[in-house]
């Protein structure tokens, strides 16, 4: 295992990228600047030098005080249509040279420390639909539905700003309905579902492929190349949190436990168990989150029954299973059934 990661301490995000918007919307709606960055450690004047950098941790307290100061249900779906392609140099350039939503997704996935900062994306393919997953990358907390709403809203309007039309996404959301429900239906539309398993987008395949006018190939390829160059500057390319997702996932079928996995991160299972209690997480919800993905994976796209999927991740009581699917998912194998019936 490779050492280094970002963690939610880390000064990777450019204050005047996501941050500035956040700062210009909040600012532009009255709030006062003092309020606003109460707390996160920024003064505006030094935003606007273009060199400071800031953590996870600061613009998770920036978000917690435009929302506490603005009051107002669509701040983070308008937040997003400002986010994707974005500002961002070369990063943004290669988005907008995109020449299909294909090319346009696997660019902001590999690119996804600089166009996404706060939230892992996971892009899976099947042979009916597109999967674009959320996940948190640095612990959240009280700001995950904030990012959520705002990360959709810009991939949303990313793809129908490149596409020239409004895609038919489907969302799937982890929370519980809101009563401000009105602005999915305005910002995302009225293919939503709450309450799921996990944090999703879903297209049909076939949309990945459509060319997309006025993309330049050489542009966006070297756009890209600059793009990577640059995440490879940062600190680490992925957070703690992203790389032990993806360790877990890929692991998936063996025991998994705390020493055993804290070992292959170069740690001791203290050190491991505090650097997640940091990002207010712990081991076990961490398992669960990846368990949960794996199975959901192997449901929608690969078609597994209940029992392949326990098979699969070598359980071998069924009733254990069925209370840990319910703990991963909220839902039984049956519910989840129903579920999966009216989805994709």
């Amino acid at each position: 295992m490779r050492a280094g990661w970002l963690e939610c301490d880390t000064r990777f995000i450019p204050a005047h990228y996501h941050p500035a918007s956040l700062i210009d919307l909040a600012l532009a709606r009255g709030v006062n600047e003092h309020r606003l960055l109460q707390g996160t450690g920024l003064f505006h004047e030094d935003i606007l030098t273009g060199n400071q950098l800031i953590s996870p941790r600061q613009f998770l307290r920036l978000i917690a005080n435009a929302q506490q100061q603005m009051q107002a249900d669509d701040t983070s779906f308008l937040l997003g249509q400002q986010w994707l392609p974005g500002h961002y140099g070369a990063a943004s350039h290669a988005l907008s040279h995109a020449a299909s939503l294909q090319e346009a997704l696997e660019r902001l996935v590999r690119l996804q420390p600089l166009l996404s900062p706060l939230l892992r994306l996971r892009l899976r393919v099947d042979e009916r639909h597109l999967w674009l997953d959320w996940g948190d990358s640095f612990g959240a907390g009280n700001q995950a539905i904030f990012l959520v709403e705002a990360g959709m809203a810009a991939v949303t309007g990313m793809s129908q700003w490149l596409s020239g039309q409004r895609l038919p996404w489907a969302f799937y959301l982890r929370h519980e309905q809101p009563r401000y429900t009105e602005q999915y239906w305005v910002h995302l539309g009225e293919q939503l579902r709450f309450d799921s398993p996990l944090n999703q987008m879903c297209l049909p395949r076939d949309l990945l492929y459509q060319p997309w006018a006025g993309a330049s190939a050489t542009a966006g390829q070297v756009a890209e190349r600059e793009g990577l160059s640059a995440v490879a500057g940062l600190p680490a390319p992925h957070s703690l949190l992203d790389n032990l997702h993806d360790y877990l996932r890929e692991h998936i079928r063996q025991p998994l436990r705390l020493e055993g996995v804290a070992e292959a991160f170069n740690m001791s299972p203290a050190t491991l168990k505090r650097k997640l209690h940091k990002h207010g997480s712990g081991f076990q919800e961490q398992l669960d989150q990846a368990r949960s993905s794996m199975a959901m994976e192997l449901y929608q796209s690969r078609g597994y029954s209940s029992e392949e999927v326990a098979d699969y991740l070598n359980f071998t009581d069924r009733a254990n299973f069925r209370r840990s699917l319910r703990r991963w998912t909220g839902l039984l194998p049956s519910e989840l059934r129903d579920w999966l019936a009216g989805s994709g």
